[in-house]
């Protein structure tokens, strides 16, 4: 397991994972007769999306991958956009094109993403490979859903009879990761705000996973003593970006944690490079 000792608890490292992922990536794509472009699309510019750009241009360029950064005026139309992105889909041995949310209040959100080509829908947001993901025919799958099944998996632990609950059931982590669990056959519990019995299930849960974004809301008393933790939760606190546990209340109580930043995050960035190589192969 690729993990750090923080105390009595153990932190998993996902920069680790990440590592390892890309590594298989970028033998992935130099066996491969063609070099692939990977395009993120930016609407304005909004200093925390830029930043995330960057990590994902120096990835991307790590492994091999042409990186395109596609950027537009904060005042361009739906029309306007999903016109652009149409000749984004065009681009040569382009596999992988993802648009950086949010989108301003103005744009129609769920009208671009449907004009992402659904072959290279690397974010799996578009309507139909969401369709397909949900019936269980997806070639590609939510990155940061996958990101938190490939921590589970590093566990090294037998998941089979664990009471697992999902906190959050947004359309990116909660609800995708939610029936990845499922199709194991793994039994899930679900929390959302309008969820009765929120502290009695997060008492019993062997592994929770959280995705709210809302900083540090996750301390010692809500959780089950030696569960383990997968926060896949980011929010701003303080002008810093955090994970929905906080992680000095659980360490006295918690075994395992997946931490914000740190965990998650870079394992979502490998997740959507190893989609980038699956469209790159199917091409």
């Amino acid at each position: 397991m690729n993990s750090l000792e923080f105390d009595d608890m153990t932190i998993i490292d996902g920069r680790k994972i990440k590592k390892e992922i890309l590594a298989e990536v970028k033998k992935g794509i130099s066996a491969l007769p063609l070099t692939p472009v990977f395009c993120d699309v930016m609407v304005g510019d909004d200093a925390v999306s830029l930043q995330y750009i960057d990590i994902k241009a120096k990835t991307a360029r790590s492994v091999g991958i042409d990186f395109m950064h596609a950027t537009y005026p904060e005042t361009i139309s739906t029309e306007e956009l999903v016109l652009e992105i149409k000749k984004l889909n065009e681009v040569e041995h382009m596999c992988g094109l993802i648009v950086q949310l949010p989108l301003p209040a103005h744009i129609d959100r769920q009208s671009v993403l449907d004009a992402i080509n659904p072959d290279i829908d690397v974010d799996c947001l578009s309507t139909y490979n969401q369709k397909q993901f949900y019936e269980n025919h997806a070639v590609l799958s939510f990155p940061t859903a996958l990101a938190c099944m490939e921590i589970i998996d590093r566990l090294n632990v037998d998941v089979s009879e664990k009471n697992i609950v999902v906190m959050g059931q947004g359309m990116l982590v909660g609800k995708p990761v939610t029936h990845l669990l499922r199709m194991r056959g793994l039994h899930i519990e679900t929390i959302i705000e309008t969820t009765a019995n929120k502290e009695a299930l997060l008492q019993q849960a062997d592994i929770l996973i959280t995705a709210i974004g809302q900083g540090k809301f996750i301390t010692n008393h809500m959780v089950k003593k030696g569960g383990i933790i997968i926060d896949a939760g980011t929010s701003e606190l303080t002008g810093s970006i955090v994970g929905d546990v906080d992680l000095d209340s659980v360490r006295s109580v918690s075994s395992i944690v997946s931490p914000t930043p740190g965990g998650v995050g870079p394992v979502t960035v490998a997740m959507l490079f190893r989609n980038v190589l699956l469209v790159a192969q199917k091409n």
